[in-house]
């Protein structure tokens, strides 16, 4: 029998940056992973919008699709892991790869979203050079 499982404690100690927001995009939970990758303390992220690792010209989007997941109850994306920018603190842009669960209170009602979230910035260069390599390769050989 599988005794219950301490959230709190695989939460901290998981790789993968857990982060949950409310209804309102507001951040509820900021694990050690997340401090890691983002360079925020929980103390500086908890409380704060998403906007915090959103880059700017994706904003609007992002919040499109927030809003209308709390007002639907529904997320297309329930078992896809999404690709996407992020900033750090320092506003350097990173690439990360999250999945993304709706969370629900006692009552059943849409209280938030969790996203666990990896760091992919260093991969998604090195598959960006391995194409540029590949498309000059290509070039060559046909010239």
């Amino acid at each position: 029998m599988q005794s219950a499982i301490d959230f709190q404690q695989l939460a901290n100690a998981i790789g993968d940056a857990i982060i949950i927001s409310d209804a309102g995009g507001s951040i509820t939970f900021w694990n050690p992973a997340a401090e890691r990758m983002f360079g925020f303390t929980q103390s500086e992220a908890l409380g704060q919008s998403l906007d915090l690792i959103i880059p700017e010209r994706l904003r609007g989007r992002h919040w499109d699709g927030y809003h209308k997941t709390m007002a639907t109850g529904e997320t297309r994306y329930g078992n896809d892991v999404l690709r996407v920018p992020a900033v750090d603190k320092n506003g350097r842009s990173m690439s990360i790869a999250f999945t993304v669960a709706l969370l629900h209170s006692p009552q059943n009602e849409l209280s938030g979203i969790v996203a666990v979230i990896r760091d992919e910035t260093t991969r998604f260069q090195e598959d960006r050079l391995l194409r540029k390599r590949l498309a000059e390769l290509e070039a060559s050989a046909g010239a």
